[in-house]
């Protein structure tokens, strides 16, 4: 069995034992094709190489990757080579990779503000594109949808005005996703102009955003150049308007406004609590203003405090006016 065979048959293993997402899959697939090829140069291959060999290598193909990219392709690897080892297909290989090491990655967010920009400048263009444009917002800022989740989105939900109905996501988990009036009055105009012109075109689709090729949806490159011409179009800095950002802006903008943890982890699509805590990170001052303002005794305590310091104020006052000399 050659690399390229072996390594198709463990990422169809991993799809079907751990719901893989595709793009992870298709990030493994190029990161282990890339190792083969390195070790290919050396008259080796995957399934016959030691952990020495691999060791040796790793200065090659890690070269130029940042090192999030780099430790996704060690992991990629150190995975790849216990499955073929499990599977009879290679001897087993310990390895011991000094894998890089990762700053905590913070979520960036645009400020409400900003968002309000994004959708009046959106909502300034009248035309079929700007209605376009307007209801992927409009979705991604109230729901929270990562971009591929976006991309394959039914028409028929938004054609009937549902605002909950279920999408599968990350790992073809499923989970509810809740809609607002103002996403499905710009997607019910969005579809206007959509029908239109597909009826001219005597054409179908089920997507609320087709290709080109109307059997299939929109890319994801696509969504980021719209959102990369909106940012400048509403000047701001291209690089903080992605479809990613956001998700992370619908995230952070609910919990400064209450939302507990576990709901929001159930409207992102989390599969562990720890993923959604990483928003608490980004404001802290937000959860103490929450403990303020909503922890039953919070008020209670303040009102105290301040009527012990009103009191110890004034005890104070009468000791230095009844002995002048006594500070």
């Amino acid at each position: 069995m050659d690399d390229a065979r072996a390594i198709r048959l463990y990422l169809t293993a991993e799809k079907a034992e751990k719901r893989m997402a595709d793009n992870t899959c298709l990030a493994y697939e190029n990161d282990l094709l890339a190792v083969s090829q390195v070790l290919k140069q050396n008259g080796q291959s995957l399934l016959t190489a030691t952990a020495e060999d691999l060791q040796a290598s790793l200065p090659l193909f890690c070269q130029g990757l940042a090192n999030t990219s780099a430790a996704r392709r060690i992991s990629a690897i150190s995975q790849f080579m216990r499955f073929v080892a499990q599977e009879g297909l290679a001897g087993e290989t310990k390895l011991s990779f000094d894998r890089p090491k990762l700053p905590p990655l913070l979520p960036h967010s645009l400020d409400e503000a900003d968002m309000h920009q994004l959708f009046k400048t959106a909502a300034n263009d009248k035309s079929a594109y700007g209605w376009r444009l307007l209801a992927m917002i409009e979705i991604l800022y109230a729901s929270g949808l990562r971009v591929s989740e976006l991309a394959a989105l039914p028409a028929t939900p938004f054609r009937h005005r549902k605002q909950a109905f279920i999408i599968r996501g990350k790992g073809g988990v499923e989970r509810m996703v809740l809609m607002t009036e103002a996403c499905l009055d710009a997607a019910s105009q969005w579809l206007e102009y959509r029908d239109a012109e597909l009826t001219a075109k005597r054409q179908q689709s089920a997507w609320l955003f087709p290709a080109k090729n109307t059997e299939k949806p929109i890319s994801r490159q696509k969504i980021y150049t719209m959102l990369t011409k909106l940012a400048v179009a509403a000047n701001i800095a291209k690089q903080k308007v992605t479809p990613h950002v956001l998700r992370h802006s619908f995230a952070t903008h609910m919990l400064n406004r209450g939302a507990d943890l576990r709901s929001l982890q159930t409207l992102l699509g989390h599969a562990d609590i720890r993923t959604t805590e990483i928003y608490t990170k980004t404001r802290p001052e937000r959860l103490a203003g929450l403990v303020r303002d909503t922890h039953p005794l919070a008020q209670q305590n303040a009102n105290q405090t301040s009527q012990t310091t009103r009191q110890d104020a004034t005890n104070r006052y009468k000791k230095c006016t009844a002995n002048p000399n006594k500070k």
